[in-house]
Protein backbone atom coordinates (compact mmCIF):
# COMPACT_ATOMS: atom_id res chain seq x y z
CA UNK A 1 0.00 0.00 0.00
CA UNK A 2 1.38 3.61 -1.01
CA UNK A 3 2.32 6.18 1.15
CA UNK A 4 -0.07 8.81 0.27
CA UNK A 5 0.37 12.92 1.19
CA UNK A 6 -2.43 14.71 1.72
CA UNK A 7 -2.70 18.99 1.92
CA UNK A 8 -5.69 18.93 4.90
CA UNK A 9 -6.26 22.30 3.93
CA UNK A 10 -7.60 21.53 0.74
CA UNK A 11 -8.19 17.45 1.06
CA UNK A 12 -5.93 17.17 -2.15
CA UNK A 13 -3.60 15.06 -2.68
CA UNK A 14 0.00 16.31 -3.01
CA UNK A 15 2.49 12.85 -3.60
CA UNK A 16 2.48 9.23 -3.62
CA UNK A 17 5.13 7.00 -2.34
CA UNK A 18 5.61 3.60 -2.88
CA UNK A 19 6.22 0.92 0.16
CA UNK A 20 9.54 -1.12 0.33
CA UNK A 21 9.46 -4.36 -0.55
CA UNK A 22 10.93 -6.96 2.32
CA UNK A 23 14.49 -7.47 0.46
CA UNK A 24 15.05 -3.47 1.00
CA UNK A 25 14.04 -3.36 4.32
CA UNK A 26 16.64 -5.97 5.37
CA UNK A 27 19.52 -3.84 3.34
CA UNK A 28 18.54 -0.75 4.67
CA UNK A 29 19.03 -2.36 8.50
CA UNK A 30 21.81 -4.08 7.52
CA UNK A 31 23.37 -0.79 6.16
CA UNK A 32 22.29 1.07 9.26
CA UNK A 33 23.80 -1.47 11.55
CA UNK A 34 27.59 -1.52 9.40
CA UNK A 35 27.52 2.56 9.71
CA UNK A 36 26.52 2.61 13.76
CA UNK A 37 29.50 0.57 14.16
CA UNK A 38 32.15 2.89 12.87
CA UNK A 39 29.74 5.74 13.97
CA UNK A 40 30.54 4.34 17.50
CA UNK A 41 34.45 4.42 17.52
CA UNK A 42 33.70 8.71 16.66
CA UNK A 43 34.39 11.30 19.36
CA UNK A 44 32.16 13.45 20.73
CA UNK A 45 34.19 16.33 19.26
CA UNK A 46 33.21 14.14 15.53
CA UNK A 47 29.44 13.69 16.74
CA UNK A 48 28.92 17.33 18.06
CA UNK A 49 30.06 18.77 14.58
CA UNK A 50 28.06 17.17 12.79
CA UNK A 51 24.62 17.95 15.38
CA UNK A 52 26.06 22.12 14.95
CA UNK A 53 25.78 21.35 11.27
CA UNK A 54 22.46 19.93 10.81
CA UNK A 55 21.28 22.53 13.35
CA UNK A 56 23.07 25.60 11.20
CA UNK A 57 21.15 24.07 8.29
CA UNK A 58 17.76 23.83 9.96
CA UNK A 59 18.05 27.55 10.45
CA UNK A 60 19.62 28.39 7.56
CA UNK A 61 16.23 26.42 5.47
CA UNK A 62 13.85 26.96 8.12
CA UNK A 63 10.95 28.86 6.12
CA UNK A 64 11.18 25.90 3.31
CA UNK A 65 10.72 23.39 6.19
CA UNK A 66 7.90 25.08 7.58
CA UNK A 67 6.33 24.85 4.48
CA UNK A 68 6.71 21.15 4.28
CA UNK A 69 5.14 21.12 7.48
CA UNK A 70 2.16 23.16 7.22
CA UNK A 71 1.16 21.86 3.77
CA UNK A 72 1.39 18.58 4.93
CA UNK A 73 0.11 18.28 8.24
CA UNK A 74 -1.72 21.74 8.53
CA UNK A 75 0.21 23.45 11.16
CA UNK A 76 -0.30 27.27 10.92
CA UNK A 77 3.02 28.77 9.39
CA UNK A 78 4.35 30.21 12.43
CA UNK A 79 4.18 27.51 14.61
CA UNK A 80 5.94 25.54 12.32
CA UNK A 81 8.94 27.78 11.97
CA UNK A 82 9.29 27.58 15.69
CA UNK A 83 8.96 23.94 15.34
CA UNK A 84 11.88 23.70 12.73
CA UNK A 85 14.08 25.98 15.34
CA UNK A 86 13.34 23.78 18.36
CA UNK A 87 14.77 20.92 15.93
CA UNK A 88 17.77 23.02 16.01
CA UNK A 89 17.78 24.06 20.01
CA UNK A 90 18.24 20.19 20.66
CA UNK A 91 20.63 19.67 18.39
CA UNK A 92 22.44 22.39 19.54
CA UNK A 93 22.02 21.08 23.29
CA UNK A 94 23.05 17.65 23.19
CA UNK A 95 26.06 18.73 20.73
CA UNK A 96 27.11 20.54 23.72
CA UNK A 97 26.51 18.16 27.01
CA UNK A 98 26.23 14.55 25.72
CA UNK A 99 29.68 14.32 26.09
CA UNK A 100 29.58 15.53 30.34
CA UNK A 101 26.24 13.00 30.60
CA UNK A 102 27.81 10.37 29.40
CA UNK A 103 31.55 10.48 30.90
CA UNK A 104 33.05 7.67 33.18
CA UNK A 105 31.70 8.05 36.20
CA UNK A 106 34.51 6.72 39.06
CA UNK A 107 32.88 4.29 41.38
CA UNK A 108 34.52 3.60 44.62
CA UNK A 109 34.34 -0.20 46.00
CA UNK A 110 36.72 -2.97 46.66
CA UNK A 111 38.20 -2.64 43.60
CA UNK A 112 41.72 -1.15 42.47
CA UNK A 113 39.88 1.10 40.26
CA UNK A 114 36.58 0.80 39.35
CA UNK A 115 33.89 2.88 37.23
CA UNK A 116 30.80 3.26 35.37
CA UNK A 117 31.07 4.01 31.23
CA UNK A 118 28.06 4.57 28.40
CA UNK A 119 28.66 2.55 25.44
CA UNK A 120 25.79 2.98 22.54
CA UNK A 121 23.67 0.12 22.10
CA UNK A 122 23.44 -0.19 18.55
CA UNK A 123 20.73 0.80 16.43
CA UNK A 124 17.62 2.56 17.74
CA UNK A 125 14.13 2.43 16.10
CA UNK A 126 11.97 5.71 16.18
CA UNK A 127 8.19 5.08 15.36
CA UNK A 128 6.73 8.84 15.18
CA UNK A 129 4.05 10.73 15.04
CA UNK A 130 2.64 12.82 12.64
CA UNK A 131 1.75 16.00 15.01
CA UNK A 132 4.84 17.42 15.67
CA UNK A 133 6.75 15.53 12.31
CA UNK A 134 10.27 17.07 12.78
CA UNK A 135 10.51 17.99 16.67
CA UNK A 136 9.16 14.51 17.75
CA UNK A 137 12.16 12.85 15.58
CA UNK A 138 15.09 15.42 16.28
CA UNK A 139 14.26 14.94 20.19
CA UNK A 140 14.66 11.25 20.17
CA UNK A 141 17.21 11.55 17.41
CA UNK A 142 19.58 13.98 18.90
CA UNK A 143 20.59 12.53 21.59
CA UNK A 144 20.35 8.75 20.07
CA UNK A 145 22.90 9.97 17.96
CA UNK A 146 24.81 11.82 19.82
CA UNK A 147 25.43 8.20 22.55
CA UNK A 148 26.85 6.46 19.21
CA UNK A 149 23.34 5.18 17.85
CA UNK A 150 21.95 4.91 14.90
CA UNK A 151 18.48 5.51 14.45
CA UNK A 152 15.85 4.31 11.58
CA UNK A 153 12.65 5.87 11.73
CA UNK A 154 9.04 4.80 10.95
CA UNK A 155 7.17 7.79 10.48
CA UNK A 156 3.55 8.19 10.68
CA UNK A 157 2.14 7.29 7.03
CA UNK A 158 0.67 10.95 6.35
CA UNK A 159 3.28 12.42 6.63
CA UNK A 160 6.32 11.30 4.22
CA UNK A 161 7.37 14.02 2.88
CA UNK A 162 8.68 14.99 6.00
CA UNK A 163 10.08 11.54 6.67
CA UNK A 164 12.19 11.67 3.70
CA UNK A 165 13.11 15.25 4.32
CA UNK A 166 14.59 14.44 7.62
CA UNK A 167 16.69 11.63 6.32
CA UNK A 168 17.94 14.23 3.82
CA UNK A 169 18.89 16.80 6.59
CA UNK A 170 20.93 14.75 8.30
CA UNK A 171 22.88 13.97 5.42
CA UNK A 172 23.62 17.69 4.46
CA UNK A 173 24.69 18.11 7.75
CA UNK A 174 27.36 15.93 6.86
CA UNK A 175 25.36 12.48 9.14
CA UNK A 176 27.49 9.06 7.78
CA UNK A 177 25.57 7.43 5.35
CA UNK A 178 22.76 5.00 6.66
CA UNK A 179 23.06 6.27 10.22
CA UNK A 180 19.83 7.89 9.87
CA UNK A 181 17.26 5.87 7.85
CA UNK A 182 13.62 6.27 6.90
CA UNK A 183 12.09 2.84 6.87
CA UNK A 184 9.18 3.41 3.86
CA UNK A 185 7.50 0.65 5.45
CA UNK A 186 4.23 -0.83 6.13
CA UNK A 187 2.62 -0.49 10.00
CA UNK A 188 2.21 -4.61 9.62
CA UNK A 189 6.19 -4.71 9.00
CA UNK A 190 7.03 -2.72 12.23
CA UNK A 191 7.19 -6.30 14.15
CA UNK A 192 9.77 -7.44 11.74
CA UNK A 193 11.77 -4.44 12.56
CA UNK A 194 11.84 -4.69 16.03
CA UNK A 195 12.84 -8.28 16.19
CA UNK A 196 15.54 -7.87 13.65
CA UNK A 197 18.90 -8.42 15.45
CA UNK A 198 20.17 -5.19 13.55
CA UNK A 199 18.09 -3.03 15.66
CA UNK A 200 18.53 -3.28 19.76
CA UNK A 201 16.03 -0.44 20.89
CA UNK A 202 12.59 0.91 20.28
CA UNK A 203 11.53 4.43 20.82
CA UNK A 204 7.51 5.16 20.58
CA UNK A 205 5.40 8.64 20.63
CA UNK A 206 1.52 7.86 20.20
CA UNK A 207 -1.50 6.33 20.92
CA UNK A 208 -1.71 4.53 24.34
CA UNK A 209 -3.65 1.42 22.00
CA UNK A 210 -0.47 1.18 19.50
CA UNK A 211 1.73 1.55 22.41
CA UNK A 212 0.40 -1.78 23.92
CA UNK A 213 1.41 -3.39 20.93
CA UNK A 214 4.96 -1.88 20.86
CA UNK A 215 6.16 -2.56 23.73
CA UNK A 216 4.63 -6.03 23.95
CA UNK A 217 6.41 -7.02 20.59
CA UNK A 218 9.81 -5.31 22.21
CA UNK A 219 9.41 -7.33 25.35
CA UNK A 220 8.91 -10.40 23.39
CA UNK A 221 12.25 -9.45 21.85
CA UNK A 222 13.90 -7.99 24.85
CA UNK A 223 14.17 -4.82 22.79
CA UNK A 224 14.62 -1.54 25.71
CA UNK A 225 11.78 0.50 25.13
CA UNK A 226 10.65 3.97 25.60
CA UNK A 227 6.82 5.00 25.32
CA UNK A 228 5.29 8.42 25.13
CA UNK A 229 1.57 7.93 24.94
CA UNK A 230 -1.35 9.97 25.05
CA UNK A 231 -2.58 12.63 27.80
CA UNK A 232 -5.43 14.54 29.15
CA UNK A 233 -3.50 17.09 31.37
CA UNK A 234 -5.18 18.91 33.94
CA UNK A 235 -5.27 22.43 33.92
CA UNK A 236 -6.23 23.37 37.53
CA UNK A 237 -7.18 27.06 38.12
CA UNK A 238 -7.55 28.03 42.13
CA UNK A 239 -9.47 30.89 43.56
CA UNK A 240 -6.47 32.94 43.88
CA UNK A 241 -5.02 32.44 39.97
CA UNK A 242 -4.57 35.47 38.16
CA UNK A 243 -7.51 35.03 35.91
CA UNK A 244 -6.05 36.78 32.90
CA UNK A 245 -2.94 34.67 32.81
CA UNK A 246 -4.53 31.88 33.29
CA UNK A 247 -7.14 32.13 30.55
CA UNK A 248 -4.41 33.70 27.95
CA UNK A 249 -2.29 30.00 28.92
CA UNK A 250 -5.51 27.84 28.80
CA UNK A 251 -6.01 29.13 25.46
CA UNK A 252 -2.62 28.92 23.92
CA UNK A 253 -1.72 25.27 25.80
CA UNK A 254 -5.64 24.02 24.63
CA UNK A 255 -4.91 25.64 20.99
CA UNK A 256 -1.75 24.88 19.74
CA UNK A 257 -1.34 23.38 16.75
CA UNK A 258 -5.10 22.84 16.59
CA UNK A 259 -5.35 21.51 19.50
CA UNK A 260 -2.93 18.13 18.53
CA UNK A 261 -0.53 18.17 20.97
CA UNK A 262 -0.18 15.47 23.69
CA UNK A 263 0.59 17.81 26.60
CA UNK A 264 -2.49 19.98 25.69
CA UNK A 265 -4.47 21.38 28.59
CA UNK A 266 -6.97 18.96 27.77
CA UNK A 267 -9.06 19.15 31.04
CA UNK A 268 -9.72 22.89 32.30
CA UNK A 269 -10.51 22.34 36.10
CA UNK A 270 -12.00 25.27 37.97
CA UNK A 271 -13.33 26.44 41.98
CA UNK A 272 -16.79 27.29 42.59
CA UNK A 273 -15.24 31.16 43.39
CA UNK A 274 -13.61 31.76 39.89
CA UNK A 275 -15.58 29.07 37.91
CA UNK A 276 -18.43 31.47 35.86
CA UNK A 277 -15.77 34.24 35.46
CA UNK A 278 -12.86 32.05 33.91
CA UNK A 279 -15.46 30.57 31.65
CA UNK A 280 -16.61 33.84 30.48
CA UNK A 281 -13.22 35.47 29.79
CA UNK A 282 -11.73 32.08 28.44
CA UNK A 283 -15.04 32.28 25.96
CA UNK A 284 -13.77 36.02 24.50
CA UNK A 285 -10.62 34.74 23.92
CA UNK A 286 -11.53 31.17 22.14
CA UNK A 287 -14.03 32.85 19.71
CA UNK A 288 -11.60 34.99 18.94
CA UNK A 289 -9.20 32.38 17.34
CA UNK A 290 -8.54 33.18 13.75
CA UNK A 291 -9.66 30.21 11.50
CA UNK A 292 -8.21 29.82 8.24
CA UNK A 293 -5.55 28.85 5.95
CA UNK A 294 -2.38 27.99 7.63
CA UNK A 295 -0.65 29.53 5.13
CA UNK A 296 -1.97 32.61 6.09
CA UNK A 297 0.55 34.46 9.11
CA UNK A 298 -2.16 35.60 10.95
CA UNK A 299 -4.16 32.17 11.02
CA UNK A 300 -4.44 30.78 14.56
CA UNK A 301 -6.34 27.44 13.81
CA UNK A 302 -5.56 25.77 10.90
CA UNK A 303 -7.13 22.49 9.73
CA UNK A 304 -7.15 18.87 11.54
CA UNK A 305 -4.45 16.81 10.32
CA UNK A 306 -7.07 13.56 8.69
CA UNK A 307 -10.64 13.49 8.58
CA UNK A 308 -10.98 10.19 10.50
CA UNK A 309 -9.63 12.43 12.81
CA UNK A 310 -12.21 15.74 12.83
CA UNK A 311 -14.92 12.46 12.41
CA UNK A 312 -14.14 11.00 15.95
CA UNK A 313 -13.78 14.41 17.47
CA UNK A 314 -16.82 15.24 16.66
CA UNK A 315 -18.41 12.22 17.61
CA UNK A 316 -16.69 12.31 21.03
CA UNK A 317 -18.39 16.36 21.40
CA UNK A 318 -22.12 14.88 20.15
CA UNK A 319 -21.97 12.11 22.29
CA UNK A 320 -20.56 14.60 25.03
CA UNK A 321 -23.24 16.76 24.49
CA UNK A 322 -25.86 13.90 24.73
CA UNK A 323 -24.90 13.39 28.29
CA UNK A 324 -25.24 16.48 29.60
CA UNK A 325 -22.36 18.56 28.61
CA UNK A 326 -23.36 22.27 27.25
CA UNK A 327 -21.67 23.71 23.47
CA UNK A 328 -20.09 26.86 24.93
CA UNK A 329 -18.66 28.25 21.49
CA UNK A 330 -18.22 25.92 18.43
CA UNK A 331 -18.39 22.09 18.52
CA UNK A 332 -19.32 21.99 14.74
CA UNK A 333 -17.38 21.08 11.77
CA UNK A 334 -16.54 23.83 9.38
CA UNK A 335 -18.66 23.64 6.16
CA UNK A 336 -15.46 24.28 3.85
CA UNK A 337 -12.76 22.38 1.96
CA UNK A 338 -10.34 20.98 4.37
CA UNK A 339 -10.53 19.00 7.32
CA UNK A 340 -11.74 21.96 10.26
CA UNK A 341 -13.07 22.07 13.15
CA UNK A 342 -13.62 25.41 15.28
CA UNK A 343 -11.98 26.10 18.32
CA UNK A 344 -14.48 25.49 20.98
CA UNK A 345 -15.72 24.64 24.31
CA UNK A 346 -17.72 22.38 26.11
CA UNK A 347 -19.08 22.96 29.65
CA UNK A 348 -20.59 21.06 32.67
CA UNK A 349 -18.21 18.03 31.75
CA UNK A 350 -18.72 15.09 34.70
CA UNK A 351 -17.86 11.78 34.68
CA UNK A 352 -21.21 10.83 32.87
CA UNK A 353 -20.00 12.35 29.90
CA UNK A 354 -17.55 10.59 27.39
CA UNK A 355 -15.21 13.51 27.05
CA UNK A 356 -14.58 13.73 30.91
CA UNK A 357 -12.90 10.13 30.40
CA UNK A 358 -11.12 10.17 26.44
CA UNK A 359 -8.30 12.23 25.47
CA UNK A 360 -9.84 14.93 22.93
CA UNK A 361 -7.29 15.16 20.16
CA UNK A 362 -8.59 18.29 18.70
CA UNK A 363 -9.69 22.11 19.25
CA UNK A 364 -12.18 21.45 21.97
CA UNK A 365 -11.38 22.31 25.38
CA UNK A 366 -13.18 21.18 28.43
CA UNK A 367 -14.14 22.61 31.31
CA UNK A 368 -14.93 21.05 34.35
CA UNK A 369 -16.51 22.62 37.73
CA UNK A 370 -14.74 21.17 41.45
CA UNK A 371 -16.49 21.79 44.61
CA UNK A 372 -13.11 23.20 45.94
CA UNK A 373 -9.62 22.06 45.92
CA UNK A 374 -9.12 18.61 47.08
CA UNK A 375 -12.10 18.04 44.75
CA UNK A 376 -9.77 19.65 42.01
CA UNK A 377 -6.93 17.45 42.82
CA UNK A 378 -9.12 14.28 42.92
CA UNK A 379 -10.28 15.36 39.34
CA UNK A 380 -7.04 15.71 38.07
CA UNK A 381 -5.86 12.49 39.01
CA UNK A 382 -9.19 10.39 37.73
CA UNK A 383 -7.88 9.80 34.87
CA UNK A 384 -5.71 6.52 33.64
CA UNK A 385 -3.50 9.25 31.50
CA UNK A 386 -0.60 10.96 33.35
CA UNK A 387 1.85 13.15 30.77
CA UNK A 388 1.58 16.43 32.02
CA UNK A 389 -0.44 19.10 34.50
CA UNK A 390 -0.75 22.31 35.41
CA UNK A 391 -1.95 24.42 38.39
CA UNK A 392 -2.83 28.37 38.61
CA UNK A 393 -2.34 29.96 41.86
CA UNK A 394 -0.62 32.94 43.37
CA UNK A 395 0.18 30.81 46.69
CA UNK A 396 3.10 29.28 44.94
CA UNK A 397 4.22 27.45 48.14
CA UNK A 398 0.85 26.31 48.19
CA UNK A 399 0.75 25.20 44.60
CA UNK A 400 3.91 23.29 44.84
CA UNK A 401 2.39 21.17 47.89
CA UNK A 402 -0.32 20.29 46.07
CA UNK A 403 1.85 19.84 43.13
CA UNK A 404 3.24 17.05 44.69
CA UNK A 405 -0.12 14.89 44.95
CA UNK A 406 -0.50 15.02 41.25
CA UNK A 407 0.15 11.67 39.15
CA UNK A 408 1.89 12.96 36.41
CA UNK A 409 5.30 13.30 34.09
CA UNK A 410 5.77 17.05 35.34
CA UNK A 411 3.42 19.63 36.78
CA UNK A 412 4.19 23.30 35.88
CA UNK A 413 2.89 26.23 38.11
CA UNK A 414 1.69 29.11 36.67
CA UNK A 415 3.02 28.30 33.20
CA UNK A 416 1.85 25.95 30.22
CA UNK A 417 3.77 22.60 30.18
CA UNK A 418 5.86 22.23 27.33
CA UNK A 419 9.04 20.30 26.73
CA UNK A 420 12.38 21.63 27.30
CA UNK A 421 15.55 19.78 26.59
CA UNK A 422 17.01 20.24 29.99
CA UNK A 423 13.95 18.88 31.41
CA UNK A 424 13.38 15.42 31.12
CA UNK A 425 9.95 14.67 29.37
CA UNK A 426 7.71 11.40 29.65
CA UNK A 427 4.75 10.29 31.50
CA UNK A 428 3.18 8.06 34.13
CA UNK A 429 0.42 5.25 34.08
CA UNK A 430 -0.84 4.89 30.50
CA UNK A 431 0.99 7.91 29.35
CA UNK A 432 4.10 5.64 29.21
CA UNK A 433 7.61 5.19 30.25
CA UNK A 434 11.05 6.47 29.99
CA UNK A 435 12.32 9.52 29.92
CA UNK A 436 13.09 11.71 26.72
CA UNK A 437 15.32 15.17 26.68
CA UNK A 438 17.37 15.66 29.54
CA UNK A 439 20.72 13.71 31.09
CA UNK A 440 17.91 11.21 31.75
CA UNK A 441 16.63 10.70 27.99
CA UNK A 442 20.10 10.15 26.77
CA UNK A 443 20.85 7.96 29.23
CA UNK A 444 18.34 5.77 27.96
CA UNK A 445 19.55 4.55 25.30
CA UNK A 446 23.19 3.63 26.48
CA UNK A 447 24.93 0.24 28.40
CA UNK A 448 25.80 1.69 31.55
CA UNK A 449 28.72 -0.75 31.79
CA UNK A 450 30.35 -1.53 35.32
CA UNK A 451 34.10 -1.84 34.82
CA UNK A 452 36.00 -3.23 37.44
CA UNK A 453 39.93 -3.33 37.79
CA UNK A 454 42.41 -5.51 40.65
Amino acid sequence: MPYLSFNPTTNQLIQTYASWDVPRLAHALEKTHDAQQSWARTTFAQRSAVLRNVAIHLLTHRDRYAVLITQEMGKPLHEARAEVEKCASVCDYYAQHAEAFLSVVPVASDAGKSYVEHDPLGTVLAIMPWNFPFFQVFRAAAPALMAGNALVLKHAANVPQCALALEAIFREGGLPEGLFTTLMIEAEQVADVIASPYVHAVTFTGSEAVGRKVAACAGQNLKKCVLELGGSDPFIVLHDADLELAVKMATASRFLNCGQSCIAAKRIIVVPQIADEFLHLFKIKVASLKLGDPMIESTQIGPMARLDLREGLHRQITDSISQGAVAVTGCQPVARAGFFYPPSILDGVTSLTRAYHEELFGPVAIVIRAADEQDALRIANDTHFGLGSSIWSQDVSRAEQLATQIQAGCTFINGMVKSDPRLPFGGVKASGYGRELSKLGIHEFVNAKTVWIR
